[in-house]
């Protein structure tokens, strides 16, 4: 600026131009804007004419324009109208106090904290917080949550925040703080835990009470906050807290205001002796409130107490309702018959029926036996359950003998009518040997609606011998159309037993089972055996009676009629003895009135079966060479020949030639089998069986030859066929080749492509398979036939076949030439399928590399590329096999196998170059990156760590450990250990080779995320031995993880703890014994009393006496006073004042003395001044000392040793506290007399009301009241004597005291005297008294002397004979 707008030139312009005069000012300052900027001055005078004309708008715009200069007195006019401007002058001014101010007013915490931070200032902040919490409550709070959050931890100890929202009872406030404070749960936060909890079970229970469900704390003190939370209502909680039983008991029985559910899952907590004895204490205490309490714990904890304790808990207490809900309860889940028993007996006990019912029907595991004795004797009124048991496990005779001796018949119907009807038998025979009426049976079985069975039911009649009475229930059955056969078999017997008809009823019934009622018959009437055997067509049954009866012709005749070959087998078998009487009564009664053409033959070939045939032959003879009406009958004739056949072969012959019409082919393949081939070719030449005939001739008499002749006499394709099978069969493949074309026959093409191949004849086979084409499609012939125009080397017609239509299997054929080595036949299938891949690697075998990659990239078959890229590789062709071997590496299975190829053939460079190929791919995945890192490891590790660096996440960590492992690429491996968070290694690996792999800053990242604590101390001596000068750097990272004491003992066994007495004065706040002794050590041997005094006051946890004695003969008098003050804390008050005086330091002697509180000790400094003559000391001794010097001492001191000026302030506060101390006794003693005389009026108005009217007494009565009175004298008496001073018990002691005297000195006689002493002040007394002597007894240890006089008193009562009145 220049020089005329200085500040007095302003000075004397404001003089001069008035206020009022703002155009000019104006016009002035806008002269200056012109020029520049305004400076302090100036900018104040301008703000201020601006402000007091209303133009904040215009202070803004300068501001803006920066012509403003800012200073705080500017910001300070202009927060009166603009608190936003005048931060922003404060804030370019750097006020930093006013700035903070200003963010206080407008309650942005946050931006205190960066602006701070920003210019570096630093904050009272206790005192700012204080400020705040003084306007805005809530503010404090989130100012105190930021301060939390601070880089680096609280600025401030977090107890004073604390103290300061607790001090103003912001308890909600210093909750939520403290809740932020121990999120972490650390045990040095044990005491804040306890703070926090005990604070809000006093005023917040509820708070502490969702405090404590969270389960955020562990380290508080637990004893303290379980008493808290009894005394506020938590009695859970409290629960949760103790650790004695008898805590716990007493607690426990107050269910009344405990959850029922929180209970019985702390119950689950507690050890299996504890939970059973607290649940023993809950039915003492109340067993009828408590019991669903305790039967829901037994329930959900049955496993952890045991059943069997549950079982005896309940029964110990007779509690059958809670043993039946907790066994009801545990049932489904055991399979204990006791339990399941015991479940039975108590729902019995507790009239739950329908359970036993349930129980029994449903339960699997229960005594049987055991149950329905207990419900035998139990006598239910209700059978269901008894029925249950004995009908599931067989015990239905008991039952029905049970409940038709008790009269229980409606309960029978029921069972077999409802429950099971199929038990009827087992009834029915019950109630038999019971003798029940045979009409209540009858009527029982005709009840049943639903089927039941009829064989057991008419078993138990027969036993019996009862069988009559169902015949009307057969019947009834049977006309209900009944088709159980049990049922008709039963009515069987009836009426076989009754004779009514039996033929009619074994004929014409179709449902009764004719093996039963034969068997019953056979002793009662063989003949009916065999009528119903006939009819059931039971063969062995019928043979056995007949047999046994000697009914041959009743035999021969069924055996004829039932044409069955088994049982002519049976009949006709040697070993029968009955074989020629039945031989017999065939040949003479059955086979001559037998008209069935069909039961001849079946008879004539059972009799050649049983070798008969000489008895065939000669009957067959007659039968069929005579005239007889069996004469053309077609089966007889074939059985003549084949009879002729097996007895007597020279009668073939003539046989055949004699007859025409009979089984041709039989016959002839019988021929065959008897080996009479000439006669079986003659029969098939006869019926023109002509390719039976030629093989006979082809396999039977081996001629080919005379096949051959008569192949040309028949000229038949069949036969033709026949004769090539047999040459192709002899292997002449080329003739039968010939033959299978001239016989036009293509069905064996199979066998003569196998022959063909075999006798290699493949010219031939190709004109056979053409001739097969014409007949049939079929790929197989389309198939070889290419493939033997391929053996022939045709491959001209090979392309032209596959361009026609065809059926062959072109890639099976491929393959087949592929695998014989026929590489350009298959080349050309290959193509026309087209198979890519296989057409490559067939070009490979051709060489033809180029033309197989360009196939591999048509495939695009991974094993396609994988083959065609070895092949490259052996053949030298580099950079085709790196085209094929991208292709393949993109798959992680196949890499490692490209690799090992590569490796194994030294192709080093080549591999290398593949996969530097390979990470630049799209597809590249983490194997190729990882293998591209082993391959550097092992041949070029100088670009090792560059490639990690490049591609870390894209890397196998373990595979690239092992790697550099291998190869000592130490740097390489720890910067992947770091990197894949294997901090343990990385720690490791740097320490034990820390030439190459050491960094500091590195180090340090690492060792703070190690896992092993045991590398932190393993860090530590790695630092000291090789980087001791940078060792502090290391311990202030590692200062939240380490044992403290175990880093000093790691220092001062390496001789280097001066070291790091940086890092023990950062840790010293967690006051540890080690730490303080090597400081103090340090701050001695340095003459640091300063610190070591500061060290003392603050942490306490460290050998005093001996730190004291080590420093008491120090030659620096700072370190003596130390050491005074040591055994002051310690409380070795006299040392520390010997030492004191020694020193002269007489100020620290008399404030040792008063901390002390010894009047000795205090009285002797006294006597130690005055003998001094420091009279100085000796008044200021006098007053530091007040409260324990007694007057007489100070005044006699005084007086002897002349001062008593220095004296004089003493005693006049002496004779004002005794005269304060009189005056206050005095008013004690009358405030006292006025209230006895109070108490002394209303005791005799009590008095005088109850007291009846005087009247004569005998002498007798007045003896027995002056006894009583003296008794009471001598109660009342006791009773002041021991203090106890109850007003009740007073107050009725001195009625019946005064009572008694009044009635002595008035001498009433009269009954109401008793009534009145006795019946009212007696038993009110009495009662009372009993009351006050049983509180008394529980709050204190031993029984007091009222107590005593108490019962003295009542023996007195009785002893006079009053209670008798």
């Amino acid at each position: 600026m220049a020089g005329d707008n200085t500040p007095n030139s302003m000075k004397e312009s404001s003089t001069n131009v008035p206020l009022e005069d703002a155009p000019s000012c104006l016009q002035y300052f806008d002269h200056l804007f012109s020029s520049g900027k305004l400076d302090a001055f100036e900018s104040l005078k301008m703000s201020r004419l601006a402000v007091s004309r209303n133009k904040q708008k215009l202070l803004g715009k300068w501001l803006a324009e920066d012509k403003l200069e800012c200073t705080e007195e500017l910001g300070d006019l202009v927060k009166k109208v603009d608190k936003d401007l005048a931060l922003k002058i404060y804030t370019k001014a750097s006020a930093t106090p006013k700035v903070i101010a200003a963010f206080a007013e407008r309650r942005e915490y946050d931006k205190i904290l960066t602006y701070s931070k920003q210019v570096g200032y630093t904050l009272d902040y206790i005192f700012l917080l204080q400020t705040i919490l003084q306007t805005d409550a809530q503010g404090a709070l989130d100012f105190a949550l930021m301060m939390l959050r601070m880089e680096g931890g609280c600025p401030v100890d977090y107890n004073k925040i604390a103290d300061l929202f607790l001090q103003r009872n912001m308890i909600r406030e210093a909750t939520t703080f403290l809740l932020e404070l121990l999120k972490p749960d650390l045990p040095e936060h044990g005491h804040l835990q306890t703070k926090l909890l005990e604070i809000n079970l006093k005023t917040f229970p509820n708070v502490a009470d969702s405090i404590l469900a969270k389960g955020v704390f562990s380290h508080y003190d637990r004893p303290r906050i379980a008493k808290l939370c009894e005394k506020a209502g938590l009695f859970i909680r409290a629960l949760q807290h103790y650790t004695e039983l008898p805590d716990i008991k007493r607690i426990i029985v107050k269910t009344d205001a405990i959850e029922h559910q929180a209970l019985v899952k702390f119950f689950g907590t507690l050890p299996r002796k504890w939970a059973l004895e607290c649940m023993e204490q809950l039915l003492l205490v109340n067993l009828g409130g408590n019991l669903k309490i305790i039967v829901q714990t037994s329930k959900e904890y049955s496993k952890q107490l045991g059943v069997d304790a549950c079982i005896k808990l309940f029964e110990k207490f007779n509690s059958d309702e809670g043993l039946y809900l907790f066994l009801g309860a545990h049932l489904r889940s055991s399979k204990n018959p006791d339990i399941h028993f015991k479940y039975i007996e108590v729902a019995v006990k507790t009239g739950h029926i329908t359970e036993v019912e349930r129980v029994t029907r449903e339960s699997c595991y229960y005594d049987a036996e055991k149950t329905k004795n207990f419900l035998m004797k139990t006598n239910l009124p209700n059978a269901r359950p008894l029925i249950n048991v004995c009908d599931r496990f067989g015990f239905v005779p008991h039952l029905i003998h049970y409940l038709y001796s008790q009269n229980m018949l409606h309960y029978v119907e029921e069972y077999v009518q409802r429950v099971n009807p199929q038990k009827i038998p087992l009834v029915v025979g019950q109630l038999l040997d019971d003798r029940c009426p045979e009409n209540f049976i009858k009527g029982l079985v005709l009840s049943i609606r639903s089927p039941f069975p009829v064989e057991p039911l008419v078993e138990e009649f027969v036993k019996r011998n009862r069988l009559r009475l169902l015949t009307q229930i057969l019947e009834d059955l049977v006309w209900e159309g009944s088709r159980d056969v049990h049922v008709h078999n039963a009515l069987g017997r009836i009426i076989i037993d009754s004779n009514s008809n039996p033929v009619h009823f074994l004929t014409t019934n179709l449902y009764y089972d004719s093996r039963v009622i034969g068997k019953y018959c056979e002793q009662r009437d063989p003949t009916l055996a065999v009528v119903a055997y006939t009819r059931g067509k039971c063969d062995y049954e019928l043979v056995n009676v007949t047999n046994k009866n000697s009914l041959f012709k009743l035999q021969a005749r069924y055996v004829m009629e039932r044409m069955d070959g088994g049982l002519w087998k049976e009949v006709l078998n040697p070993g029968n003895v009955f074989r020629r009487q039945l031989i017999d009564q065939v040949v003479s009664t059955a086979l001559p009135k037998c008209k069935s053409p069909d039961q001849v033959s079946a008879a004539v070939k059972a009799f050649m079966t049983a070798n008969l045939t000489h008895e065939v032959i000669d009957l067959l003879d007659k039968i069929v060479l005579h005239n007889s009406a069996f004469s053309a009958n077609f089966t007889l004739k074939s059985l003549l020949i084949l009879a002729a056949i097996k007895a007597d072969p020279l009668r073939v012959m003539g046989y055949i030639n004699r007859l025409d019409n009979f089984d041709g082919s039989a016959v002839g393949k019988a021929a065959v089998e008897a080996r009479l081939y000439e006669e079986a070719f003659a029969v098939f030449k006869k019926f023109n069986l002509n390719v039976k005939a030629v093989n006979v001739l082809l396999d039977n008499l081996k001629t080919i030859d005379r096949a051959m002749e008569f192949a040309f006499c028949v000229e038949e394709d069949s036969v033709w066929s026949q004769v090539a099978k047999a040459k192709l069969r002899k292997g002449l493949v080329s003739d039968a080749i010939e033959l299978f074309i001239r016989a036009d026959d293509a069905t064996q093409f199979l066998e003569v492509i196998k022959a063909a191949e075999v006798a290699n004849v493949y010219h031939d086979l190709v004109k056979y398979l053409l001739m097969v084409r014409q007949k049939t499609k079929e790929p197989k012939v389309d198939s070889e036939l290419i493939y033997a125009y391929a053996k022939i080397g045709r491959l001209g017609e090979i392309e032209e076949f596959i361009l026609m239509p065809n059926v062959s299997n072109l890639p099976n054929v491929g393959d087949r030439l592929y695998a014989e080595a026929l590489y350009e036949a298959a080349k050309i299938i290959f193509a026309f399928i087209p198979d890519w891949a296989k057409l490559a690697v067939t070009l490979v075998k051709l060489q033809q590399f180029q033309d197989a990659v360009d196939a591999a990239k048509k495939a695009n078959s991974l094993k396609t590329w994988k083959d065609v890229c070895f092949s490259c590789i052996d053949a030298g062709e580099s950079s085709l096999a790196q085209i094929c071997g991208l292709n393949v590496i993109v798959q992680a299975d196949d890499l490692e196998e490209v690799c090992k190829y590569y490796q194994n053939r030294r192709r080093f460079n080549e591999l290398i170059s593949l996969m530097e190929k390979g990470i630049e791919l799209e597809c590249a995945h983490e194997s190729i990156f990882t293998e591209l890192g082993v391959l550097y490891a092992r041949y070029r590790p100088e670009m090792l760590m560059e490639h990690i660096k490049l591609f870390s996440t894209n890397l196998n960590s373990l595979k690239l450990f092992q790697a550099c492992d291998e190869h000592q690429l130490w740097k390489e491996l720890t910067y992947l250990y770091v990197q894949f968070e294997e901090f343990n290694n990385a720690a490791i690996t740097v320490m034990n080779h820390s030439r190459e792999a050491w960094d500091h800053m590195q180090f340090k990242h690492i060792i703070v995320n190690v896992g092993r604590v045991e590398l932190y101390y393993k860090a530590v001596h790695f630092y000291l031995q090789e980087h001791p000068d940078i060792i502090n750097d290391l311990l202030n990272v590692l200062a939240r993880h380490v044992e403290h004491a175990r880093i000093v003992e790691i220092a001062q066994k390496a001789g280097h703890i001066r070291l790091i007495k940086p890092y023990m004065v950062e840790v010293q706040s967690s006051n540890v014994f080690s730490i303080n002794e090597a400081l103090h050590e340090i701050y001695v041997d340095e003459v640091d009393y300063d610190r070591l005094r500061k060290s003392i006051d603050l942490y306490d946890n460290f050998n005093q006496i001996g730190l004291a004695q080590k420093i008491e003969k120090h030659e620096l008098l700072e370190m003596r006073r130390v050491a005074a003050y040591i055994y002051k804390k310690a409380g070795r008050w006299k040392q520390s004042i010997c030492m004191l005086k020694k020193d002269k330091l007489y100020k620290d002697c008399m404030e040792t003395c008063y901390q002390s509180g010894d009047q000795k000790l205090s009285e002797d400094l006294l006597v130690y001044f005055s003998e001094q003559g420091k009279k100085e000391c000796f008044a200021s001794c006098l007053s530091t000392c007040y409260d324990l010097i007694r007057p007489d001492v100070a005044l006699e001191l005084a007086w002897k040793n002349n001062m008593m000026d220095f004296s004089f302030p003493y005693l006049l506060q002496s004779i004002r506290e005794y005269t304060s101390k009189v005056d206050e006794l005095i008013k004690d003693k009358v405030e006292a007399e006025n209230e006895k005389k109070v108490k002394e009026k209303e005791r005799k108005n009590i008095i005088a009301q109850q007291i009846p009217p005087a009247s004569r007494i005998s002498v007798q009565i007045r003896s027995k009241f002056r006894f009583l009175f003296q008794s009471i004298e001598h109660f009342v008496s006791n009773i002041f004597h021991q203090e106890r001073s109850d007003c009740s018990v007073l107050h009725y002691s001195i009625v019946l005291h005064q009572g008694c005297n009044n009635i002595l000195h008035r001498g009433r006689s009269d009954c109401s005297v008793q009534h009145i002493i006795l019946q009212r002040e007696y038993k009110v007394a009495h009662r009372f008294l009993h009351q006050q002597m049983d509180v008394r007894q529980m709050n204190e240890s031993e029984p007091c002397s009222s107590s005593i006089a108490g019962s003295m008193w009542r023996k007195d009562i009785v002893t006079v004979g009053l209670v008798d009145g």
